[in-house]
């Protein structure tokens, strides 16, 4: 997988991926114009789309109504370091569940991928490429 996120001007960043592209900004009173969610939404919409494919894919599985299926996930800002802590993924179905459904359906949500980079921490690198320098 590869995302190229380049900037554009201001706050503004735009990440393609396979021919597709989304935007990120900031809002108003952090210098932006508002225009696309912020990287850390980008972040719990992220999360939040995969437990939703996931939970589709559950409840397909067993031939039971993924309509009205909504996937909601807060998170606290919190200091040092700055990070997004306390997450809460909210998996609302449009149906009701008998019990042993709700815990495959929590069981299947947990198992996404981006659940289990967050509960299993990935090894993270940072390469930074400059050009060189004229006459080099």
């Amino acid at each position: 997988m590869e995302v190229c996120v380049t900037y554009h001007d201001g706050v503004q960043f735009q990440a393609e991926s396979r021919g597709h592209r989304i935007l990120s900004d900031q809002p108003l009173d952090n210098h932006g114009r508002d225009q696309g969610m912020t990287p850390p939404e980008w972040f719990l919409a992220s999360l939040g789309a995969c437990v939703g494919f996931y939970a589709v894919k559950y409840l397909e599985a067993r031939q039971l109504d993924p309509s009205g299926l909504e996937v909601v996930v807060t998170a606290e800002k919190v200091e040092h370091p700055a990070r997004l802590d306390n997450i809460h993924i909210r998996v609302k179905t449009g149906i009701p569940l008998d019990g042993r459904h709700q815990k495959g359906l929590e069981k299947a949500v947990d198992a996404c991928i981006i659940h289990n980079t967050l509960t299993h921490p990935p090894t993270l690198t940072t390469e930074i490429q400059v050009p060189a320098p004229v006459g080099a």
